[in-house]
């Protein structure tokens, strides 16, 4: 076959060198095997690739139509070297990461791209789940890693790395009924008798204390559906500032002003991993990588 793996990298050395003598020193190989193999894939082709006329080879039309595609193919197979060599020492065929819905805006996604530069063959996963949810799909193995909020209390199955902050914070729509009849500051008791719409897992008992103590409560698994339903009047919730500042600026929601106590609720948000599985490169190294960018 004309174009292996060899031949095609003789000649980008050529081409990128501007000479045999000269890509050879680079492939570390005699000139005279450049030369032989040049002319081999060119008597392959039924092509002339160099015009040998002058004191150096000077690429022809046709080598230079035939670069692009060359250098693609050449890239392509190097990506599958790094692939192949990652399986062996073990790397996943599949990163799966599960995410709460309310930190799908959170500082993962650069930490994912660094890994796709150095595995680009690596296939990756991405879930959005509610918190609960995702930390059961890391112990059932489904999931490799999640990006939760910190747990109320250390779980000794888990290990996790820090990734950042985000502060939660108390939205209600301008209109709601709860802040006209309070004059436009609310007491907690205030909460505790308005409906509150939680974002939960799909299994009902699932719920964190931190934030669902409403009497009354309306559950979803999506924080943009949470959004619209608080946004309708339908209820107050918790959510991410930086999820609703825009609405807030734009008027259709409010931060609630407390009589009593301030509106905010700063929580780590972390990389969670089960320790009873041993984590395969791809999650090894994207949990580093989150580490150095934690650390700035």
């Amino acid at each position: 076959m004309a174009l292996s793996s060899d031949n095609l990298q003789v000649f980008l050395a050529v081409l990128d060198h501007g000479s045999f003598s000269a890509a050879a020193r680079s492939l570390r190989r005699v000139p005279s095997a450049v030369s032989m193999a040049i002319a081999n894939l060119e008597a392959e082709l039924d092509l002339q690739l160099f015009d040998r006329s002058g004191r150096e080879p000077r690429p022809t039309d046709a080598a230079r139509s035939l670069e692009p595609q060359a250098r693609l193919v050449d890239a392509q197979l190097k990506a599958l070297q790094v692939q192949a060599l990652g399986l062996t020492q073990g790397l996943e065929s599949r990163l799966t990461l599960a995410i709460a819905p309310e930190l799908l805006a959170a500082p993962w996604s650069a930490a994912l791209a660094a890994l796709a530069a150095e595995h680009p063959l690596l296939e990756v996963e991405v879930l959005a789940a509610p918190q609960a949810d995702a930390l059961a799909m890391l112990h059932t193995g489904r999931a490799q890693l999640a990006l939760v909020f910190e747990r109320p209390s250390l779980d000794g199955r888990e290990g996790f790395q820090e990734v950042s902050s985000e502060t939660l914070v108390c939205v209600m729509a301008p209109d709601h009924p709860a802040l006209a009849l309070a004059g436009g500051r609310l007491r907690e008791e205030h909460l505790i008798n308005t409906r509150q719409i939680v974002v939960a897992g799909r299994d009902l008992a699932s719920h964190d204390p931190r934030f669902a103590f409403g009497r009354h409560s309306w559950r979803t698994d999506n924080a943009l559906a949470a959004l619209a339903l608080i946004s309708a009047g339908l209820g107050w919730g918790w959510l991410p500032r930086n999820l609703v500042r825009p609405h807030v600026a734009a008027g259709s929601l409010v931060e609630i002003a407390f009589e009593n106590l301030s509106n905010s609720l700063d929580l780590w948000v972390d990389v969670v991993w089960s320790k009873e599985r041993p984590l395969g490169l791809g999650a090894q190294r994207l949990v580093s990588l989150i580490a150095r960018q934690r650390r700035g």
